[in-house]
């Protein structure tokens, strides 16, 4: 069986540019994670590539025949958006391993569904004025800019990725994107590949 290499950070940390350098643009062995979740797809966004989109009536589906690992929602300015971590075929049969995305509170749950060894956290780290200028301009690009979302995430990061909560998961590693996203790309790359050897 494969593992399950899960990239985590604030929001605008750049998770999922480096989501996509990682499936896309190396020759890893790594196969997507796709999570569910009831938000709204983004401009661009494509359903069973960054997510399967569902409704609350398919999350309950999935609820009731006992497949969620795990599931988060959050208290949006939109309405509740829940995030969920599937037991299907792609996660419990890995043939290759996988790159998935999430909280330090997905991770631990994931790792005690599939076990210690089989889920490697790789946590991207940027500060908060270039993740705040990041999201304001993802956003400002949006059809329907959200700039209130923006602010609840900005905030509710604090307390969702707090240092005791990092070290409480034994997420001790850290990947500077402040810049060099090459520089930042790269480096994830070896932490994966000397995992895979």
């Amino acid at each position: 069986m494969g593992k399950l290499f899960y990239l985590m950070g604030k929001s605008a940390s750049g998770k999922d540019r480096m989501f996509r350098l990682l499936i896309t643009e190396s020759d890893l062995p790594l196969d997507r994670l796709v999570i569910y979740t009831t938000r709204p797809r983004r401009e661009g966004e494509e359903d069973g590539r960054e997510y399967h989109f569902i409704d609350e009536t398919k999350l309950q589906e999935l609820r009731d025949k006992g497949l969620i690992i795990e599931e988060r929602t959050y208290a949006t300015v939109a309405g509740p958006w829940t995030y969920a971590t599937v037991a299907d075929e792609a996660l419990l049969l890995r043939r290759r391993s996988l790159l998935g995305i999430g909280t330090p509170e997905s991770f631990c749950r994931l790792r005690a569904c599939l076990g210690e060894e089989a889920v490697v956290p790789l946590f991207i780290e940027v500060d908060d004025g270039t993740r705040l200028q990041r999201a304001l301009d993802r956003e400002k690009r949006q059809a329907v800019p959200n700039y209130e979302e923006v602010c609840r995430r900005f905030l509710a990061d604090a307390a969702d990725f707090a240092s005791e909560k990092l070290a409480a998961a034994g997420i001790d590693r850290r990947f500077d994107n402040n810049g060099d996203e090459e520089s930042c790309r790269r480096e994830l790359e070896e932490a994966i590949r000397s995992v895979l050897r």
